[in-house]
């Protein structure tokens, strides 16, 4: 598997010219051109810029400093927050960018060209294949406390999905208690899942000693679905879980939110009776835990 890996990196570094220090015939090395493109026609945060590229602070900024001297970027203080630094684009950078998005635009022509459409669609189905398990595999998961204000932003965000999805509205405090005291430890945790530094899921779990524990605040952000995120959140959770002694999970869930419904079917849980009064479910499973 590690060799297939390798051959595929070495194909696709050697096709698409990233060996070139003059990349795209532009006469600056690829790190540079994707830069210019990242920053964008608006500007950028240099700490989400660095975040999004995976590039740490010393490589980020002698790559900004070359773009500096070509006259190609600037960076400034965010008068708002005078914490962050924005890089924006110059005349001749906003300039430069188009330049290597047509340059571009005939690299990506190239590659299809050759092939007959039967293969350029397995090409482009496969790439599209590629892309998505790569940023799968770039979401990060852990514990986080529920004063957070990432948490905060993923509860509030969990909160009106559930409103605007479900036929009656839905009211946080009608329901049963999910409270932050429930949700840290040693009585319970909160899970987000971020993706290039930014949270894009969240998932919790309530332990009851010597009782099944309750599975809660289970939400994939819309642009991180499709990535496997739900499933890898839910499977943590259930570990936490079982690492408390718990040998039965438990969860209730809304019939509209019909992606939860199939992921929860899919990962083992059956169906049961009601177990609680939660006035905005429809659904109640349960699933055992491996000791």
């Amino acid at each position: 598997m590690i060799a297939e890996v390798r051959r595929f990196n070495r194909t696709l570094t050697a096709r698409i010219g990233a060996l070139d220090d003059h990349f795209l015939g532009r006469g600056r090395p690829l790190g540079e051109a994707r830069l210019l493109w990242e920053i964008g026609r608006d500007g950028s945060e240099l700490r989400s810029l660095r975040s999004r590229l995976g590039l740490d602070s010393g490589y980020a900024s002698r790559l900004l400093r070359s773009l500096e001297r070509d006259g190609l970027v600037r960076v400034v203080v965010d008068e708002a927050d005078r914490r962050r630094r924005i890089v924006r684009l110059s005349p001749a950078g906003l300039a430069e960018r188009r330049l290597l998005d047509e340059r571009s635009d005939d690299l990506a022509r190239s590659l299809l060209a050759p092939l007959p459409a039967a293969q350029q669609h397995e090409l482009l189905s496969a790439m599209r294949t590629v892309r998505r398990l790569l940023t799968a595999g770039e979401v990060e998961i852990r514990p986080t406390d529920p004063g957070d204000e990432d948490a905060q932003q993923c509860l509030r965000a969990y909160f009106a999905e559930l409103d605007r999805r479900s036929e009656s509205g839905f009211d946080p405090g009608a329901g049963i208690s999910a409270q932050p005291r429930e949700l840290r430890p040693p009585v319970g945790v909160l899970l987000l899942a971020y993706l290039h530094s930014e949270p894009v899921g969240c998932g919790a779990v309530k332990h009851h000693p010597g009782a099944p524990s309750e599975i809660k605040r289970m939400w994939v952000a819309e642009s991180a679905r499709g990535l496997g995120i739900g499933r890898r959140l839910l499977a943590e959770l259930e570990a936490r879980a079982s690492e408390d002694g718990a040998r039965i999970v438990r969860l209730e869930t809304n019939r509209n939110l019909t992606e939860a419904v199939a992921l929860y079917r899919s990962s083992g849980y059956r169906e049961v009776a009601p177990f609680n009064d939660e006035p905005f479910a429809h659904h109640w499973f349960e699933k055992e835990l491996r000791p």
